[in-house]
């Protein structure tokens, strides 16, 4: 037997997710309280919470209704291709903006720590569906001027390079680098083949005279610093600069 839920106009003024958030302020609200109002109208039997609840409850989180595809909306009543398109635009826009708050907090930060590092790229590798490596260039005192893609795709020594990954710090003139690159799955656990294109890189920066700083994997919400977990070694780190 189905239950039917009332129309949340009909609630208490003070319980209406819309008239809260005005009130109270957005921080105040559940995460299905924010998406009911996305979605402002539930489906048969259902208001818009009831909705909202239904979602998290099939895809666990905000990342996994990001994730998903429009098939995967199949079965859901009351999400129609208009509901998915304001989901799916009301996310990607949380996404980009801290993609650009990311990037205007500071336009050369100085990294002292792998979790700086990780902060300030983490919102560019968010909802990414590829691994993607950046060789981030580096001055001499840690700030950093630029920051390039070097491959997308799985990792594999024929993807990165050497010559490609130094050509863009030896033309910049960079004192060292550090590399980061996303994990898609979330989890940021290394690789065989991470860890040995690491260290391939490093011999070659000892030779050309540009040291690697670290490599720093991003999962979902959680990073490792190869550096940090002992996977390379050198007598380098960030405090000593």
């Amino acid at each position: 037997m189905n239950v039917k839920y009332p129309s949340i106009k009909k609630w208490p003024e003070f319980e209406r997710p819309r008239e809260r958030l005005l009130r109270y302020g957005a921080g105040e609200l559940s995460t299905a309280q924010l998406l009911a109002i996305i979605l402002r109208i539930g489906g048969k039997n259902k208001n818009a919470l009831e909705l909202a609840r239904e979602l998290l409850m099939r895809f666990k989180s905000l990342n996994g209704i990001e994730d998903a595809s429009t098939a995967e909306f199949d079965g859901i009543r009351g999400m129609g291709a208009a509901k998915i398109a304001q989901l799916k635009a009301a996310l990607e826009l949380g996404r980009r903006f801290l993609v650009k708050e990311s990037s205007c907090a500071s336009k050369n930060p100085c990294f002292k720590n792998s979790k700086q590092v990780y902060d300030y790229f983490m919102p560019q590798c968010h909802g990414l569906k590829k691994e993607r490596f950046l060789c981030t260039l580096l001055d001499s005192k840690n700030r950093i001027f630029n920051a390039t893609v070097v491959s997308e795709g799985t990792l594999t020594s024929s993807l990165v390079h050497p010559r490609e990954v130094f050509r863009y710090a030896i033309k910049e003139a960079a004192a060292s680098v550090l590399f980061v690159h996303n994990h898609p799955s979330g989890d940021p656990s290394p690789s065989k083949d991470d860890i040995d294109i690491t260290k391939r890189l490093m011999e070659t920066g000892k030779i050309i005279g540009i040291t690697v700083l670290d490599h720093v994997i991003i999962g979902d919400g959680r990073y490792l610093s190869l550096m940090e977990k002992g996977y390379l070694q050198h007598e380098y780190n960030f405090k000593k600069g």
